[in-house]
């Protein structure tokens, strides 16, 4: 985790933003809740057993700050709420999700689905893509096997 942080420095100093004790104390929660796709409440909630003095208006500054440098990325499940995701180092898109229906559960797919498609956007409609993001919405496996266990109960 330390070398992540020393690169997410190194990249907002190329930027010439400095990683005060605030946004590192957002980073290292992003970091070590990196599966969670925290909402900007649950980040400030998080950072705040870290920093008890971080307001909330400085941890949504330093998401958005973080956004525009591509060091997270911002999502909506289509639930309303922004969420914030940690790209993957050396990703040159942002990865795909899974989205349950049934109970909110969200996966991740690291590899990257949408390669040609890419080529025929950029081909057929004459359009630089700079990024793409895929959310499929159905029902996960948990469900999907709670689902046959109560049929056969039945």
């Amino acid at each position: 985790m330390e070398n992540r942080i020393e690169r997410i420095k190194k990249q907002l100093h190329s930027q010439s933003y400095k990683l005060t004790p605030q946004r590192e104390a957002t980073v290292q929660v992003l970091l070590e809740h990196e599966e969670d796709h925290l909402s900007a409440e649950d980040v400030y909630l998080l950072v705040k057993e870290k920093a008890p003095e971080i307001g909330l208006a400085t941890v949504y500054r330093t998401l958005e700050l973080l956004t525009e440098l591509k060091v997270v990325d911002k999502i909506n499940f289509g639930d309303g709420v922004a969420r914030y995701d940690l790209r993957q180092e050396g990703a040159e898109h942002f990865h795909h999700h899974l989205v349950c229906v049934e109970c909110g559960a969200v996966d991740e797919i690291q590899e990257d689905l949408l390669g040609d498609v890419e080529v025929i956007v950029e081909r057929d409609w004459n359009f630089k893509i700079k990024d793409h993001r895929l959310t499929f919405h159905g029902i996960c496996y948990r469900c999907h096997d709670n689902q046959k266990e109560e049929e056969k109960e039945e």
